[in-house]
């Protein structure tokens, strides 16, 4: 396989190639995430919506008891979680992406231990419908400043994002 350029993610490798990108898994994190979700992101969103069905649960059954304050927590966690699978369902576990069918890339820029810095690779999936592909970028603890402007560098040289 021909390597491309390649920088690391929070699970693994990315590697950019003339006519594709390619995601591949690497590590603890890496193989936990394959058995975890492997392709596809629903078994992850179903977790979630029972999840977000017993916070619901839980809220109904405090209410009733009178318990107020306990059913509102819970209602809140649960219309989060709720908000969140809403929010993830055009999202993609997609390994490989044609570049022909890329739409555009963001990059995001994290809060340096709080959030990762990611790219957001808006693309066309093989039934023609628009799907999101997160690429989360390493964190703190591991190098996250050198290993995003690597990706960067490598995403800019291959025209796939252009910085303003």
């Amino acid at each position: 396989m021909e390597q491309g350029k390649i920088f690391r993610t929070k699970t693994g490798y990315c590697h950019v190639m003339p006519d594709k990108i390619v995601f591949t898994r690497d590590g603890v994190i890496g193989h936990v995430s394959k058995v975890a979700v492997g392709n596809n992101i629903g078994r992850v969103l179903m977790v979630y919506a029972l999840l977000s069905a017993g916070l619901f649960y839980f809220a109904y059954t405090h209410f009733s008891q009178g318990k107020h304050l306990s059913a509102v927590l819970f209602s809140l966690f649960a219309v989060y979680l709720a908000l969140g699978i809403f929010k993830s369902l055009n999202n993609s576990a997609a390994p490989v992406i044609p570049r022909d069918r890329i739409i555009r890339i963001q990059f995001v820029k994290g809060v340096p231990g709080l959030t990762r810095s990611r790219f957001e690779i808006i693309f066309k999936n093989d039934g023609g419908s628009a799907k999101k592909r997160l690429v989360m970028l390493p964190g703190s603890l591991n190098g996250e400043k050198e290993e995003t402007a690597k990706a960067l560098k490598i995403m800019v040289e291959e025209n796939l994002i252009a910085l303003r």
